[in-house]
């Protein structure tokens, strides 16, 4: 390249002749001439050698017009291939886009208030739940599209009912966006976008709109996806935790510090921004929407409602008739008639029966006050002249409360 141009350099601005040029710079006048004449700097290329998969490439292309996801092991049984699938790998990953087709991404800009983004994490660290189970459990991070404040939280189960608890218990302010586990339908329905009737309830009470997102299409909610490689690098490793509530502290403590930190898509600090969030929010409304888990069932004899595979105890008293179960998070509460007849922590262990002392001990009063009553109806009766049943008491009865004892015990004889 300095050849070239210190050549034209001297022949054209200096008019050095082509013989002192050769003298200068030690170069073939060939060499000189051929430069004069190019209009850029000469560059080796080595002629191209064919591969073995350029016999094969219309083959290919044929079958990827009609068929742009079929795998390469496929095409090479369709199209004979003779060689290493890897060479016809290579050729495939060359084609396959111009058959498939380009999808461009758009710049999204998201206005204050707009959008809150939510996900489901699963952190391979086990957490003790109780009863010495230790259980892989899910985190619900929710992330607000304008000023990428995040919140999360660790919760029972992917039910829809502790999904919605999750997402109102964090913050009630951030309004539900994107999510895409149980909250919709699964398996082949999961593209249609309808969503559950406890979803819907919850989006229609807070006058807002949950869009689910498409399968296998994590840049449609890019800020939260971001968020969760965020909790699994900077967050998970090196950590224990004794329980769900200690993986939440642990959580929120470090999440201060994450929403403290510039954010580089929107040049500045959470923390900073949340505030224009909130602003620009809709209001809540008057009531709390349905969340958590919740049923009616009448309580049968064994006076024990379940929820989530854990057994709780409920008033005796009520057996036999309907009562409304609910359960957060937190605690499980049952209900009669408006009345709270049961009240519980959530036990986040399975196959677990939880009772309450005082049920038992209302049991225990109710099994001796039926015992009585059957022993009552049990003692024999004599009918009275007047058709009046009168109980009989046994003779040994009255004979203790006079004091007569006619079981003398016996004397030895003489």
């Amino acid at each position: 390249m300095e050849d070239w141009a210190e050549v034209r350099r001297l022949h054209r601005a200096e008019g050095v002749p082509i013989k002192e040029i050769t003298r200068r710079l030690g170069a073939a006048r060939n060499t000189v001439r051929a430069a004069l004449n190019s209009d850029r700097p000469s560059r080796y290329e080595r002629k191209a050698r064919g591969q073995v998969a350029d016999a094969y490439e219309s083959q290919v292309r044929n079958l990827l017009q009609e068929w742009p996801r079929m795998p390469a092991s496929v095409i090479a049984e369709r199209i004979g291939w003779p060689y290493a699938l890897s060479l016809l790998r290579k050729r495939i990953a060359l084609i396959r886009p111009e058959c498939v087709g380009i999808d461009p991404v758009d710049r999204v800009v998201y206005e204050p208030g707009q959008i809150a983004q939510c996900d489901l994490w699963f952190p391979e660290t086990k957490v003790q739940v109780g009863a010495g189970q230790q259980w892989v459990l899910l985190v619900l991070v929710m992330t607000l599209g304008f000023s990428r404040f995040t919140t999360a939280a660790m919760i029972p189960s992917w039910q829809a009912d502790d999904i919605l608890s999750g997402m109102w218990s964090p913050d009630p302010r951030h309004p539900p966006g994107h999510e895409d586990a149980g909250l919709g339908p699964r398996g082949r329905d999961r593209g249609t976008g309808r969503v559950t009737a406890p979803a819907a309830a919850f989006a229609g009470t807070l006058a807002t709109r949950i869009q689910l997102a498409p399968p296998r299409d994590p840049e449609f909610k890019g800020p939260v996806e971001r968020n969760n490689q965020y909790l699994e690098t900077s967050f998970l490793p090196g950590r224990q935790f004794a329980l769900p509530h200690d993986f939440n502290q642990q959580l929120a403590d470090r999440l201060v510090r994450a929403n403290t930190r510039t954010v580089r898509a929107i040049q500045g600090r959470p923390v900073g921004l949340l505030e224009i969030d909130y602003q620009a929010m809709t209001p809540l409304p008057p009531v709390t929407p349905p969340i958590g888990l919740s049923h009616r069932i009448r309580l049968g004899r064994d006076y024990y409602v379940r929820v989530d595979m854990v057994d709780h105890s409920v008033d005796p008293q009520v057996i036999a008739r309907f009562v409304d179960v609910t359960a957060s998070p937190q605690a499980v509460t049952v209900f009669c008639d408006g009345r709270v007849v049961a009240e519980h922590p959530r036990s986040w262990a399975k196959h677990q029966v939880v009772t309450d002392a005082v049920h038992a001990a209302t049991v225990a009063r109710m099994r001796e006050a039926l015992a009585l009553d059957r022993q009552r109806r049990q003692a024999p009766v004599r009918q009275r002249t007047d058709g009046h049943a009168v109980a009989l008491r046994a003779l040994a009865n009255y004979d203790a409360v006079f004091g007569v004892d006619f079981n003398p015990p016996a004397t030895k004889a003489k």
